[in-house]
């Protein structure tokens, strides 16, 4: 099958997929505030990912590309609702552009529709220093992902079987060039163990891509025929993977994702310490059903729904929503006591 193919066919599968529901933040309650002191014109959005500025903790995340008129359709609108909305986009994996140079417009046409907004460019753990170089010049990028996708991989007929010199490539990469690196999981969640040794080659700012999302191994179990199993409910939830990133001693900058669903996921988020929020799956699905006029008021609402919640906990702006009482319950709470997560 081809990698355009493959694309196409990965879309279609999420779509009938749909997401887990089971990121965790059921486990977690805000502990109400009935004098928050605080007026919903007062709320700033304004947060960091290493030195790299947003106006909104909330951005596209990574989803496709190099599946033709499709994929080139589908990240053109994106880049339409980002630009219209003052969000962040991520592009999906450009190896597809970097091998088959037919494919570089269906991502460049991000930077062509939002010329001076926030672009993320996006490799896998694979990917040489070079090639890197040549997925930010494609998009003339912000910053730049290196998914971690391990589980995706095994579980795809067609994928890799050997991830030997991850770490050592995403050093280089992070020391060679010249935009602020993402290492992100792609559903499977991060424990503190992953995030330490990324931590220890220079690398500061960790998505968490939690379970709960999108599971890429369903979505290759669809296109095999001896299915894995025991990989459909393989990883670490969001909420979980957040606890684990929180514990990691070190100046790092956490995003989170991995079935993100609305504004409330995101505060929860943020209080679990994330200084910024990626979706995917809730978007497009949005996008596919209802198109995109109605993806952006969704993301305007998401928007909305924030400050109110934000007002309510009596919360400022992000640092302080960072700092928002909560109380951890059920799965969750039990899998931070048997971690030692602080």
């Amino acid at each position: 099958m081809s990698r355009t193919q493959r694309k196409l066919d990965h879309i279609k599968h999420a779509l009938k997929i749909g997401q887990e529901g089971s990121n965790g933040f059921h486990d977690i309650t805000f502990v109400h505030q009935s004098l928050p002191d605080r007026s919903v014109e007062e709320i700033d959005f304004q947060s960091f990912i290493g030195e790299l500025s947003l106006s909104s903790p909330i951005f596209i995340n990574a989803m496709t590309g190099g599946g033709g008129e499709e994929t080139k359709k589908l990240n053109r609108d994106l880049a339409i609702a980002a630009k219209e909305t003052g969000i962040g986009m991520a592009v999906g994996s450009q190896m597809a552009a970097i091998k088959d140079p037919t494919q570089v417009d269906t991502y460049s046409v991000v930077r062509k529709e939002n010329p001076n907004g926030i672009i993320i460019g996006n490799l896998g753990g694979e990917a040489t220093l070079d090639q890197a170089k040549r997925a930010v010049e494609m998009l003339e990028a912000n910053a730049l992902q290196i998914h971690l996708n391990v589980i995706q991989e095994l579980t795809m007929p067609e994928g890799d079987r050997s991830f030997k010199h991850t770490l050592k490539r995403i050093e280089t990469i992070s020391s060679g060039i010249n935009v602020p690196v993402i290492v992100k999981e792609v559903g499977f969640g991060m424990s503190k163990e992953t995030i330490e040794k990324l931590v220890s080659v220079g690398v500061s700012i960790i998505d968490v891509g939690g379970f709960g999302g999108t599971n890429f191994a369903k979505i290759e179990n669809e296109r095999r025929e001896k299915v894995l199993s025991y990989f459909n409910h393989w990883g670490i939830t969001t909420a979980c993977s957040l606890l684990e990133a929180k514990s990691v001693d070190a100046p790092i900058s956490i995003i989170s994702s991995g079935g993100i669903r609305d504004s409330l996921d995101i505060a929860k988020s943020h209080a679990l310490g994330a200084d910024a929020v990626g979706l995917a799956g809730h978007f497009l699905k949005i996008y596919k059903q209802q198109g995109l006029e109605l993806l952006i008021e969704e993301i305007r609402t998401i928007q909305e729904d924030l400050r109110l919640i934000m007002t309510a906990l009596g919360t400022r702006n992000i640092s302080e929503l960072k700092k928002a009482p909560i109380v951890i319950e059920g799965k969750t709470y039990h899998w931070a006591i048997q971690r030692g997560l602080r």
